[in-house]
């Protein structure tokens, strides 16, 4: 029991680390950052104006509402049972809830260290509230998607790997998709969201397998 316990509470602190090593490039201000910046405005232009032409709208909504971070984390969450319950793995069923709540949380917190402003658009297609960067959607729908696929991997043949894979990747491109196209977020908002849920499921994920990060020689005196 304790030996679980201490697993599940190493992964935790693994995957929390995760977002502290990745915001010390600095926060999202200054030149270095203005060519990104430029690019996210005139791609978001361009996404909205599609929207408008081709009348998407209700389509996107739709999505956005389906795929709320609460939606895709009770579906997961109920697959947790089953193994938890179903196949007796106890501890990995564990794993991937604590995962997916620490996810959760970090990424608001996250949005509220770098502080980034939502894109303005002429004639908004919808409205959003909070900070931008990292998509919360985006990053909760890939670290959904990451943690079911971990969580089942072995459980499943080669058919249901595939399974897992191709809709997963579905669900997190389109969900991407849907902030750019509504105009509630920048691509990089979303990209970094992909990043910081997958990157915080696989650091979790190796941290619930007992892998510690290599520490540097002391220099001698």
């Amino acid at each position: 029991m304790r030996s679980r316990a201490r697993r599940l509470l190493w992964s935790a602190v693994c995957g929390a680390r995760w977002p502290s090593r990745s915001r010390r490039s600095g926060s999202w201000s200054g030149e270095k950052f203005d060519p990104l910046i430029r690019v996210d405005e005139r791609v978001i232009g361009s996404a909205t104006d599609i929207t408008r032409r081709h009348d998407l709208r209700s389509v996107l909504v739709a999505w956005q509402s389906l795929s709320r971070p609460i939606f895709l984390y009770a579906a997961v969450t109920a697959v947790c049972l089953w193994v938890w319950l179903g196949r007796r793995l106890v501890t990995r069923a564990w794993w991937a809830f604590v995962t997916m709540m620490v996810c959760w949380g970090l990424q608001s917190l996250v949005k509220l260290v770098v502080a980034r402003a939502r894109p303005v658009v002429e004639n908004p297609i919808e409205h959003a509230s909070g900070y931008s960067f990292p998509s919360g959607h985006a990053a909760n729908a890939a670290c959904a998607m990451a943690t079911l696929a971990v969580l089942l991997w072995p459980l499943v043949g080669r058919a249901g790997r595939l399974a897992l894979a191709v809709v997963g990747s579905l669900v997190v491109v389109v969900t991407c998709l849907d902030r750019v196209f509504l105009g509630v977020h920048f691509p990089s908002d979303v990209t970094a969201g992909v990043l910081f849920g997958a990157g915080l499921v696989a650091a979790s994920y190796l941290g619930y397998l007992g892998w510690t990060p290599p520490t540097a020689p002391e220099k001698a005196m």
